[in-house]
């Protein structure tokens, strides 16, 4: 099999395909075949050596849709099954996604039903399924209002469509005009310009998911009314620590947490595939790549004027 296996951190010229033996299943670890997965941002980043828990060499890829080549002793898992993995140390504690086969512990794979391609499907498990966690954390109520700050992120465009199905009202958020009719097509009521960290409205909505992250935090909650849940989710801007922020001001009458995706459940994959599938739930994919590919992938995924959408690498 052909697997993608980093010597070392360091430009997109270390992403090496090599052949590997495909490996065998274990007591507690299931053989999956992979036939997709998208690239992501960040995973560029610890390419490049900036996640220090992951050790080299290693295979990275933190998300992987397929089957089910070859079920662990102690599973439950029947060979053909359609399935997926994300998180849970995958490509950062042991190999990922980038090769064509992975070896993985049962307790990190999820069955799933869906009828769509395999490259659709490789851009739906861990960016749905932290939209839908988010939104689940809100106690979100149909008919009430959301603000999605960072709209066009992969995140910000699951959140959008899966609370129009959950019955939202939903206001996304975009720096640049030229992405606003692609909201609009996506289903977002209102599509807000966010112009030099502020948003270019008075408007207010019952609940915010901000991507953007702590430096937009204190304008994203000036757009919440009083009862309203606020879920601080991604870090696009890359700052961290909340730094002269004053909480009285900014959280009177308000709920604030943080969602992280790293604990998954497999009760909430269900749920989330069910509403996924019964509104036929999609979001843009840019560009679809081959194995073989993977440099182009890791270059095109972090240009900025790129189509809106996944980067997805397809094994087929």
């Amino acid at each position: 099999m052909k697997s993608v296996v980093i010597e070392k951190a360091g430009g997109p010229e270390v992403l090496d395909i090599k052949e590997r033996p495909i490996p065998e299943a274990t007591k507690d670890e299931t053989v999956i075949q992979i036939h997709a997965f998208t690239v992501h941002r960040y995973e560029v980043l610890t390419r490049e050596g900036g996640s220090p828990s992951v050790k080299f060499p290693r295979v990275i890829g933190v998300e992987a849709v397929g089957e089910v080549y070859q079920p662990a002793e102690n599973s439950n898992l029947k060979k053909g099954q359609k399935v997926v993995s994300f998180n849970g140390g995958l490509g950062r504690a042991f190999d990922g996604s980038y090769q064509e086969y992975a070896l993985i512990p049962n307790n990190f794979v999820y069955p799933v039903d869906f009828d769509g391609s395999w490259t659709e499907l490789a851009s739906i498990p861990e960016t749905f399924y932290t939209a839908f966690g988010a939104l689940k954390s809100m106690h979100l109520a149909k008919g009430q209002s959301l603000l999605v700050r960072g709209g066009t992120t992969g995140v910000g465009m699951a959140a959008l469509v899966l609370a129009k199905a959950m019955g939202l009202t939903v206001g996304s958020t975009t720096r640049q005009s030229a992405r606003e009719p692609e909201l609009t097509k996506m289903g977002a009521n209102d599509v807000i310009l966010d112009k030099d960290g502020k948003l270019q409205t008075d408007k207010r909505y019952d609940n915010a998911i901000d991507l953007v992250g702590v430096s937009a935090s204190v304008d994203t909650l000036s757009h919440v009314n009083q009862g309203g849940f606020y879920s601080l989710v991604g870090m696009v801007n890359g700052e961290w620590i909340w730094k002269e922020f004053d909480p009285f001001t900014n959280l009177a009458g308000k709920f604030a947490t943080v969602y992280d995706s790293t604990n998954v459940d497999q009760y909430l994959v269900n749920e989330m595939f069910d509403l996924i599938n019964k509104n036929h739930l999609q979001i843009p994919i840019a560009k679809v790549f081959k194995l073989d590919q993977i440099q182009d992938a890791h270059e095109y995924v972090m240009e900025k004027n790129r189509p809106l959408g996944q980067v997805v690498v397809s094994n087929d």
